[in-house]
């Protein structure tokens, strides 16, 4: 008994394969104006958005303005009433009618401003558990010697290659 011959399917190729060089050449060139070409529709776009943006904004501005003034009064308002507010300080919110208010700490944060000077006087002052030492694998020293990490567990040097397509294009210079 034999077994039927299995067929293989497959979708027929959707885009133009070049046939020759001058067909790679002037695909490329095609490439390269379509490029430019979405460019010009993508920075038409983005003008027409920012004309749009800023219509909407100029709607928007007054109520910016009015919503800051009116938190500012309700801010002063309930800072002069906070203790009545709070029930003496026993709660940070408090329920209004239309909406409530609250008192939020945020979480402290360090900010530090010539960070070389406060390492200094840290290490001065013997504060050396205030210092982060940070250690980890030197990847630039690892490309450069990869014969040394050969066979250790967790260590992958990988390269892969791509296949890039620039057309030639220039740009035009800017005259001062």
């Amino acid at each position: 008994m034999s077994r039927p011959a299995v067929r293989l399917k497959q979708d027929a190729a959707t885009f133009p394969v070049p046939q020759h060089r001058d067909q790679v050449i002037e695909a490329i060139a095609q490439i390269g104006r379509r490029q430019r070409e979405r460019m010009r529709l993508e920075t038409l776009m983005n003008d027409d958005l920012a004309k749009v943006r800023e219509a909407w904004e100029k709607q928007a501005a007054p109520h910016l303005e009015a919503i800051r003034e009116l938190q500012r009064g309700v801010q002063i308002w309930c800072e002069a009433n906070r203790d009545l507010l709070t029930q003496g300080g026993k709660v940070k919110y408090a329920h209004l009618a239309s909406g409530e208010v609250k008192w939020r700490l945020t979480p402290p944060k360090v900010v530090i401003r010539a960070a070389e000077n406060v390492l200094e006087y840290l290490k001065k002052a013997s504060l050396h558990h205030l210092i982060r030492v940070k250690e980890e694998p030197n990847k630039e020293a690892i490309l450069a010697e990869p014969e040394s990490v050969m066979g250790i567990k967790g260590i992958n040097i990988s390269q892969r290659e791509e296949f890039v397509i620039r057309p030639f294009e220039t740009e035009l210079e800017e005259v001062i």
